[in-house]
């Protein structure tokens, strides 16, 4: 299982986890719930206190992964599979332009 927080202005806005299974879970943070309720990440994805859960990586996340010949260029830096979506996400946009960044977490032992 991989996990990373997820900071918005750099307030911790929630954590997107990828599970063994290979499914993707996003969830805002509590204290980001009732403090921020209309900051929003994305349109399709408003505050609110469920988890959203898909089979693939949410498309707002997909667009902060590099493309064409940025994406080689991490891919062969990084050693990373250009299909391993979380691991360049992880990988690569800790420091995005934006208000969002994405901080890899580490992994915890039985996960």
């Amino acid at each position: 299982m991989r996990r990373a927080e997820i900071y918005y202005n750099e307030t911790p806005a929630g954590i997107l986890t990828e599970t063994n299974e290979g499914d993707y879970l996003f969830k805002y943070d509590d204290d980001y719930v009732v403090n921020h309720p209309g900051q929003f990440l994305t349109f399709s994805m408003p505050v609110t206190d469920k988890p959203y859960v898909d089979k693939r990586l949410f498309p707002f996340f997909e667009g902060l992964i590099p493309e064409g010949w940025l994406l080689e260029i991490a891919s062969k830096n990084w050693k990373i599979n250009r299909y391993d979506r979380m691991g360049l996400l992880m990988a690569c946009c800790q420091n995005c332009i934006g208000a969002v960044s994405v901080v890899p977490m580490p992994e915890e032992n039985g996960e």
